[in-house]
């Protein structure tokens, strides 16, 4: 079976030849957008790879079998002019469980507001302190995202730095012509903005160590003690309870990213609970995430 540092030591101490931290796999669709010339297109996949991938985002040590493998989908649907592109942008980031072959989801989001300009061989650039490209900053944006939910689930809150680098590049696009970026672009609160202020508001603490308590006091010990893990995941359930019950955000954007990520996961983990258990788990998911609740249904019925 699969074995693998466990990264709480692996990331913060280990002391392997210095290496970047993302393994990403990039596809793009791009057949809405009208044309023959699709080289423009593969010239930028192939910098948008190069640019996550070999790009140091953070001052720790990563080996090879450290780096964090993420999938994203860029679907673009416009072209205006020659260098403008409108689109979509799906993104889902696995890690893995100790001692096991097991990859789990922790992160699973779609971007609805992709704009950005591209010219093909220019290079992209990046800064930190200031908004020099639209597609540059929502990249490194979400690698930081992919990176502070990474920590956090193997440390708790040891994600704030990279949460932190990733409001940092909202801050700076806040008077860019791009959209995605401003609190007022989103009624129903669910773009970029939205998502690292909810993950960095305090009240929503209570969600980030949900993440921390799933992921290493659960599914981390699976294999050993599957009892005990599944009675952790659940007793972590509360966590996502109360920040439902005190409502921080109408819209408790952050919450709901969480829960789709982990859906599917629920069912399979409950499915092989006692009745007490099933009944008290389906009593906070149901309350917390009605979206899922037809799919919930699997876990009471399970074994029946």
């Amino acid at each position: 079976m699969k074995k693998f540092t466990i990264l709480v030591i692996g990331i913060f101490f280990c002391m392997h030849a210095y290496n970047q931290e993302l393994q990403c796999n990039i596809s793009l669709i791009t057949n809405k957008i009208p044309g023959t010339n699709k080289q423009v297109f593969q010239t930028m996949q192939g910098a948008i790879t190069e640019f996550l991938n070999n790009t140091a985002w953070t001052n720790y040590k990563f080996s090879n079998n450290e780096r964090i493998e993420c999938n994203l989908l860029l679907n673009l649907t416009d072209m205006i002019g020659n260098d403008q592109f409108k689109g979509t942008l799906q993104i889902q980031v696995r890690r893995p469980v100790f001692n096991s072959s097991y990859n789990t989801v922790i992160f699973n989001y779609i971007d609805n507001d992709i704009d950005f300009r591209y010219v093909e061989f220019q290079p992209l650039e990046f800064s930190e302190t200031s908004h020099l490209s639209g597609l540059t900053s929502i990249l490194a944006y979400y690698a930081y995202i992919i990176l502070g939910i990474n920590f956090d689930s193997f440390g708790l809150m040891s994600g704030s730095e990279l949460f932190q680098r990733a409001e940092k590049i909202v801050n700076n696009a806040q008077n860019a012509t791009e959209v995605g970026w401003r609190s007022s672009e989103s009624q129903s609160r669910r773009n970029r903005y939205w998502l690292i202020n909810n993950i960095l508001n305090t009240d929503f603490s209570p969600v980030r160590e949900f993440v921390y308590t799933y992921h290493r006091k659960g599914l981390d010990q699976m294999y050993e003690k599957a009892f005990e893990a599944r009675n952790e995941i659940a007793e972590s359930l509360k966590l996502l309870q109360e920040v439902y019950r005190n409502r921080p955000d109408p819209f408790m954007h952050f919450l709901q990213v969480v829960l789709d990520a982990k859906s599917d996961e629920f069912v399979n983990i409950f499915k092989e609970a006692t009745d007490d258990e099933k009944r008290r788990v389906l009593a906070i998911l149901n309350q917390v995430d009605p979206t899922h609740k037809e799919k919930y249904e699997q876990i009471s019925k399970a074994g029946n």
